[in-house]
C-alpha cells in the first residue's frame, strides 16, 4: 500500500512537471544564415518583415523558401536552394541604397517591395492600358 501512495505522488509530481513545462513560453528557434537581415533580429520582427513580404508580393512562405527535406510539409528557413531567396536578398539592398541614398533612411519618404510589386509576384514594367474614351 504504502509502495502504491509513492508511486502515486511520484506519478503526479510528473504529471504536474510535465503540464507546467508545457504551459511555460517556449524561446522560438533562433534564425540562421541571415544575410541581409540583422544577425539578432527578434523572432517577431523576422515575422513582422516575412508578412510584410507576403502582403508587398502577394505570395505564401513557399514562394521564397524550399521543403525540408525530412518532412516536405514544413519549410526549410535557412536553404538557398531557392532562387527567390537571393533575389529577395538583392531586393532588400537595392531598397536600402535607394533609401540611403535618396531619402537619407526617412521612414515616411521610402521605396519598399511594395512600391513596385503592389501585391504581385513581379511588378510591372508598364501601366495597364487604358480604356479607350467613350464616343
Amino acid at each position: 500500500m504504502k509502495i502504491r501512495k509513492s508511486f502515486v505522488v511520484v506519478a503526479a509530481f510528473m504529471a504536474v512537471g510535465t503540464l507546467c513545462s508545457l504551459a511555460l513560453p517556449q524561446e522560438p528557434e533562433k534564425a540562421t544564415n541571415l544575410k541581409v537581415l540583422p544577425k539578432d533580429i527578434s523572432h517577431d520582427d523576422l515575422i513582422k518583415v516575412m508578412r510584410g513580404f507576403n502582403a508587398a508580393l502577394g505570395v505564401k512562405c513557399n514562394f521564397c523558401h524550399e521543403p525540408r527535406k525530412d518532412d516536405a510539409k514544413k519549410l526549410d528557413f535557412a536553404s538557398d536552394a531557392n532562387p527567390h531567396k537571393g533575389t529577395a536578398r538583392d531586393m532588400m539592398k537595392m531598397t536600402k541604397r535607394i533609401n540611403k541614398k535618396f531619402f537619407k533612411g526617412s521612414e515616411v519618404m521610402a521605396v519598399s517591395c511594395y512600391t513596385c510589386h503592389h501585391g504581385d509576384e513581379e511588378p510591372k514594367t508598364k501601366p495597364d492600358a487604358a480604356p479607350e474614351a467613350a464616343k
